[in-house]
């Protein structure tokens, strides 16, 4: 079990403060990534897969961090993957060709989903449910959550640095866009000197005898790995849907479709995220009210309605207003969906929870976008919103029918 004490809040805020620098860069990465990409002369096939490369990093990291990360120590661990993070940013500004910039984006972990869930995030995700008890694991997750998106919000607002370095100093196009990825780097540098501040109370007790690889996952309850399994599927579903729809092709749709710039996109995925972090908390009032799985799909469901009428929408500003009512509800089910996963498993099986279920997501993330971005070139621009729609539908109401008896202690 892990070290509790009245000082883990101290190093809960120090892993909200990681988590908002690092989000800050994955908003403007999620803004700018496909837009510099097609400045360089790559095309949407290309833009895809290297989309693919930086989540496959991440998937691997995320493995890594389920199967070994209590052995090694969680610390060390997230000092390891901030490092990581620096690189990937290090070589999107000096790198020039399609395969050396494939290779930095798998090693950084670089994440152009516009969504924070790779192997840091995994890590926090099993440390936080120790700094409070199950009556505020949702709240304390929630907040997390809202942190990560205020980050990524701001982070999306700052996409728009490039526009005014050209406008306002008449910087060139690839010099304005490698800079913006410069202070990406920035900020991965500051997160790892946050998580140097950690105590010891965010490991596992006796790290250095705790079972790695496939014995921490052997180790797990039988319930409990047959919860995970079950549930990780579904995930993975749930992922295949959302792999279709990173933020930098969603950005690049707007742009082909309505012929905006970063100057209209930065805000545009602003708001979005500010949506998305006032929906945390809303999720967490809910949650007490009608049970965390409910809140899950009966908020997730209706999103996935909008988006599968962006493409129809006759207008920027109707395009516009569906994508921001669909933020407004799809990530309801992040914060109920961690507090789930932790609620249903022992509190020594949470990082292997986290970590399983996460990679699952990451996976199948890396499936989708190069599919989404040759698909974009050869068949319809519109294609990743209908198929992502369709599969996320299919997911919400499997879900529902497979785990709604399967309830947290608190709803027992």
């Amino acid at each position: 079990m892990c070290y509790t004490t009245p000082d883990m809040p101290r190093d809960r805020l120090l892993i909200y403060a990681a988590g908002f620098l690092r989000a800050l860069g994955v908003g403007l990465v999620g803004v700018l990534f496909a837009l510099y990409l097609a400045a360089r002369g790559f095309h949407t096939g290309q833009i895809g897969l290297l989309v693919a490369a930086g989540i496959a990093g991440n998937a691997l990291a995320t493995f890594g961090v389920s199967f070994f990360a209590d052995r090694l120590g969680r610390r060390r661990t997230l000092l390891a993957l901030s490092a990581l993070i620096v690189v990937g940013g290090a070589g999107l500004v000096l790198l020039p060709r399609f395969l050396p910039l494939a290779f930095v984006s798998f090693l950084g972990m670089v994440n152009a989903m516009g969504r924070e869930r790779g192997a840091l995030f995994t890590l926090e995700q099993a440390i936080i449910p120790a700094t409070a008890d199950d009556r505020h694991r949702t709240q304390a997750l929630a907040w997390y959550n809202v942190v990560l998106d205020a980050g990524q919000a701001l982070g999306s607002l700052l996409g728009g640095v490039p526009f005014l370095l050209r406008r306002s100093l008449g910087w060139e196009d690839l010099a304005s866009y490698q800079a913006a990825f410069a202070g990406y780097a920035v900020l991965g540098l500051a997160g790892f000197f946050l998580y140097m501040g950690l105590s010891r109370r965010v490991e596992v007790a006796g790290p250095g005898s705790l079972p790695a690889g496939l014995k921490a996952w052997r180790g797990i309850s039988g319930p409990s790995r047959r919860i995970i399994t079950r549930i990780s599927l579904l995930f993975g579903m749930d992922s295949i849907g959302g792999g279709f729809l990173p933020s930098s092709l969603i950005a690049y749709w707007f742009f082909k479709r309505f012929g905006i710039g970063e100057e209209w996109l930065a805000p545009l995925f602003f708001v979005a995220h500010v949506a998305n972090a006032f929906s945390y908390l809303a999720a967490a009032w809910i949650s007490r009210r009608i049970g965390l799985v409910r809140t899950m799909v009966f908020t997730h469901l209706p999103s996935n309605v909008c988006l599968l009428a962006i493409p129809f929408a006759p207008s920027l500003p109707a395009a516009a207003a569906l994508y921001l009512l669909r933020e407004c509800l799809v990530e309801m089910d992040v914060p109920t969906r961690q507090s789930y996963v932790m609620a249903v498993v022992a509190p020594a099986e949470r990082t292997v929870a986290a970590g399983v279920t996460n990679l699952t997501r990451l996976i199948a993330w890396t499936i989708a976008p190069g599919i989404a971005g040759f698909a974009m070139k050869g068949l319809a621009m519109s294609f990743p919103l209908l198929a992502g729609g369709g599969i996320k539908i299919v997911y919400d109401l499997t879900l529902y029918r497979s785990f709604r008896h399967v309830r947290p202690p608190e709803e027992r």
